[in-house]
């Protein structure tokens, strides 16, 4: 148990800031599998196009530091190689 004031508003921001981070992470999955069920279905329209959106969400958790730049390069690299490949007959 915290024993300062400052000790006690650090306990208070850290939980605020986990339940924006929550947040943040979830909708990066939320959009990342958006993708991922439109890659499945094979319909390459609807999954470009969820990929389009889910590009910006995944970078700005990179800004607010939720997911690491690599981690998030790699995801879009994979979900966009998995788009192009659909309707392929590769």
């Amino acid at each position: 148990m915290a024993q300062h004031k400052s000790a006690e508003k650090r306990n208070r921001q850290t939980i605020r800031r986990t339940a924006v981070n929550r947040i943040r992470v979830g909708r990066v999955r939320t959009t990342v599998k958006e993708v991922e069920t439109a890659i499945a279905n094979g319909d390459k329209a609807k999954a470009q196009a969820a990929l389009k959106i889910a590009q910006p969400i995944i970078m700005s958790g990179v800004s607010k530091g939720v997911i690491k730049h690599s981690t998030a390069s790699r995801k879009m690299s994979r979900l966009s190689a998995r788009v192009k490949a659909i309707g392929s007959t590769t």
